[in-house]
């Protein structure tokens, strides 16, 4: 099994609370016509064919021959961790063209901790990542996931059923969208994302593949420096240090609050958490606190932050913690049947290239290839592998 979830998920392994106490995560089954259906589309500043390849040259992404793109703040229903109906947003950019039938790509964005760094508020860097595709003539959706964005609730951080969920529904919001406009998309749809992206991405095309996103199939999927593994290299790279000591500290403090949520981890933020971090670690990750925030209000290593409880169940997962880690850690364990490709550094200091290798080891890898990016720190793999992925998008099924 993959724990494919980012190094916070390797603490999970700490949790005391009885499995029983969970109940099932899945989310159950909810009217058809509930899912992806649009709340609201707000239009976003529009941009003709120079003034995208002006914006895409800023953010280091030139496209020769870029095309003009229509952007849209997609608000629709989705369903939350539990299965309960709830809303989510997410980004929708439209080629400019007359073109009546499009393919979809989907972009999975990466870590973020406030809820107006995402792709429809302030997260400009990922609109300009799904922009990219849009350019080139693909239509392109980017989830801002649960509880980011204009979404109710808390971030489900690194949860991927609900990042998966969250990303197919934005698909059937975006196939309503385009029919607005008397246009169609394929149902053959590319899948892609980063880092906490990356394993939301490989969520995705496994629902895509496995018939659970209704009129919608996968074509290809590449994914780029994803946790896919934690059990068995992300949890040990975070407490050895092969991970950034201050990164894995901020990324398990945001993936146990988040999944302590869904998982009922701890009674008391002090049964996880050292003192006086136990006393203000879940208010940090309200949605509203920035990076450097947070990383004030904690300590420099994992072994300062958690409990020796729960950093021996890091090291020996069992009960509720295994469990929060089963539900996520399935995404290279099913059969692609289509082209797959892992884009990973070896020098990354804060998802190891392991990750991507011990993917390779899984059900999936008999579909994947490894694209090895060179020794570029974390944040600059998507940068490498982007302009790489949508070529290999494009000779592998074109946009129209």
């Amino acid at each position: 099994m993959y724990a494919g979830r980012v190094l916070l998920t390797l603490l999970a392994a700490v949790l005391l609370a009885p499995v029983a106490a969970c109940g099932s995560t899945a989310p159950r089954a909810i009217a058809p016509e509930y899912r992806g259906q649009i709340v609201s589309a707000t239009p976003m500043p529009a941009m003709d064919g120079p003034e995208t390849a002006a914006y895409l040259d800023k953010w280091a992404y030139p496209l020769t021959q870029a095309g003009g793109v229509r952007r849209y703040r997609v608000e629709y229903r989705t369903v939350a961790p539990d299965g309960a109906p709830t809303t989510a947003s997410g980004l929708v950019v439209v080629p400019d063209t007359d073109t009546p039938h499009l393919r979809a790509v989907s972009y999975a964005h990466g870590t973020i901790v406030r809820r107006d760094e995402a792709p429809t508020e302030a997260g400009e860097a990922d609109r300009a990542r799904a922009t990219l595709f849009a350019a080139a003539g693909y239509l392109a959706v980017a989830p801002d996931y649960l509880g980011l964005g204009t979404g109710p609730g808390p971030h489900p951080y690194a949860h991927a059923p609900s990042a998966g969920t969250a990303s197919a529904d934005l698909l059937l919001a975006a196939r309503e969208l385009l029919g607005r406009h008397g246009r169609e998309l394929r149902p053959e749809v590319l899948v892609t994302g980063f880092s906490q992206g990356g394993q939301a991405a490989l969520a995705l095309a496994r629902d895509l593949r496995e018939g659970d996103v209704e009129g919608f199939g996968l074509r290809a999927v590449a994914a780029v420096s994803g946790p896919y593994a934690v059990q068995e290299v992300q949890a040990p790279a975070a407490l050895d240090g092969r991970v950034d000591p201050r990164q894995a500290v901020v990324f398990l403090a945001y993936w146990i609050t988040a999944m302590n949520r869904i998982y009922h981890l701890y009674d008391e933020p002090a049964e996880a958490f050292r003192q006086p971090y136990a006393q203000r670690v879940e208010e940090l990750f309200d949605g509203r606190h920035d990076l450097l925030r947070i990383g004030a209000g904690l300590p420099r290593t994992p072994q300062e932050l958690l409990t020796p409880e729960f950093l021996s169940l890091a090291r020996n997962p069992a009960g509720a913690a295994l469990r929060a880690m089963a539900d996520s850690d399935a995404v290279c364990d099913w059969t692609a049947g289509v082209p797959v490709r892992l884009y990973a550094a070896p020098g990354d200091r804060s998802v190891p290239f392991e990750n991507s290798q011990r993917c390779l080891k899984a059900e999936l890898g008999a579909d994947a290839e490894l694209i090895e990016l060179g020794d570029p720190d974390h944040g600059d793999t998507v940068r490498a592998a982007l302009p790489q992925i949508l070529e290999w998008f494009r000779n592998t099924a074109p946009p129209a």
